[in-house]
């Protein structure tokens, strides 16, 4: 029986049952990559896509920002964008069209709720629509719930694939300093116990690990665990906006993740 308020108390959970022969998967974040500012460096986005494609056990997080969608009341210059907010949109979807099926979650970021705010229109939804996946999308912060390969075997029984939960939201505020941002990274943590977190809008990359303690009520027990935390790049190249409220010129290098199958092991490297 439902209770008044109790989907309201839940986060958003996205599944994906993958293949049993991977032994590793690779994950690649989007975000950040403000498609339509003048500054976008579309040719890194497009290598990267070409690097997941050219992978069969590469896969995709898309993680907000996608578009930089600047308005006319935004802190974004909109008479500087490079392509119209429609192509913005048009381009958003024939970019990942061709991996469409490696995408295992989308969130929105700032630049497209603006036009959420102000007109009710959620675009990043739109582009999900045109590319079949909106069953991937959340709106806010999305849990993925990732299975493939084989795990280690159990008193006999038949191995299972191994399960690795990710938590991933665009993220909001974080500062001017390294410290503040990897702050807004590990408070994630405080939100939902799981393996991996993700985080992006401050434009920094940045890998870390912490211990945890996760509890194991069928034993009655409580095992250690790592929590790997990722933060992602953006894909800008120096000037406009950034420049002129002089933050720091942008790494484009993003952290790949990877996940293993036969023993549970999680990385990212830049």
């Amino acid at each position: 029986m439902k209770h008044i308020g109790e989907e309201g108390n839940k986060i958003k959970t996205i599944h994906n049952d993958l293949l049993e022969k991977f032994e590793s998967i690779e994950i690649h974040t989007f975000a950040d990559l403000h498609i339509g500012d003048v500054h976008c460096d579309m040719a890194k986005i497009c290598e990267r896509i070409e690097a997941v494609k050219a992978k069969e056990n590469a896969f995709v997080i898309l993680n907000g920002d996608i578009l930089n969608n600047a308005t006319k009341t935004s802190v974004s210059d909109s008479y500087a964008e490079d392509i119209p907010p429609m192509e913005q949109l048009q381009r958003f979807v024939s970019l990942f069209e061709p991996i469409k099926e490696k995408i295992l979650a989308v969130t929105s970021g700032n630049h497209e709720n603006r036009t959420y705010n102000k007109e009710g229109i959620d675009l990043t939804a739109v582009a999900c629509q045109q590319l079949g996946i909106e069953d991937k999308y959340s709106k806010t912060g999305a849990l993925i719930f990732v299975k493939f390969g084989q795990g280690a075997k159990h008193e006999n029984k038949r191995k299972s694939k191994q399960l690795y939960t990710i938590y991933c939201i665009h993220g909001s505020g974080g500062g001017r300093k390294e410290g503040a941002k990897a702050i807004r990274l590990a408070d994630m943590a405080n939100i939902v116990d799981a393996d991996v977190y993700i985080h992006s809008h401050t434009h920094l990359p940045m890998i870390m690990k912490q211990g945890f303690h996760r509890i194991d009520r069928l034993n009655g027990a409580a095992n250690k665990v790592d929590k790997l935390f990722v933060n992602t790049s953006a894909m800008l190249n120096y000037g406009g906006y950034g420049e002129a409220y002089e933050f720091k010129p942008s790494s484009k290098d993003c952290p790949v993740i990877y996940l293993y199958s036969k023993q549970r092991r999680m990385e990212a490297k830049l």
